[in-house]
């Protein structure tokens, strides 16, 4: 599954007990459509998202930065301190792509190999008009 959407917060790395590492951030995904009634409906979904193969993308997930995500989504459901039930999306991210904002318009690509757990980064920056 794909979703493309902006990052709500910087992203944060978490080294858990095993040495293993994984980057923690939040998207926002907006949609629209109209209803019956042909009024156009703005909604925002938001993801909390689990990157596990390398930490080092985590320099580039910054907030409000566009990022196209390729993974699985799960829910999850709990019980709040105050005894409120709540319910969330995660999506498990296994490709980022990064959008950059410039003026040129420039797209940086973060593509994770699994095999050596190295990031590769691109940017495209010519002058073509195509």
């Amino acid at each position: 599954m794909n979703i493309t959407g902006r990052l709500t917060r910087n992203a944060e790395v978490r080294t858990l007990s095993n040495e293993k590492q994984v980057v923690n951030f939040s998207v926002a995904v907006n949609d629209s459509y109209r209803n019956r009634q042909g009024e156009r409906v703005e909604q925002t979904t938001y993801f909390d998202c689990a990157y596990w193969i390398t930490a080092n993308v985590a320099r580039l997930l910054t907030k409000g930065t566009l990022v196209e995500l390729t993974g699985r989504v799960s829910t999850r459901a709990w019980v709040n301190k105050d005894g409120e039930a709540k319910a969330g999306l995660n999506f498990h991210t296994s490709q980022i792509k990064l959008h950059g904002g410039s003026k040129r318009a420039e797209t940086v690509q973060a593509t994770a190999q699994a095999k050596n757990n190295s990031i590769t980064a691109q940017g495209e920056n010519d002058d073509l008009p195509f």
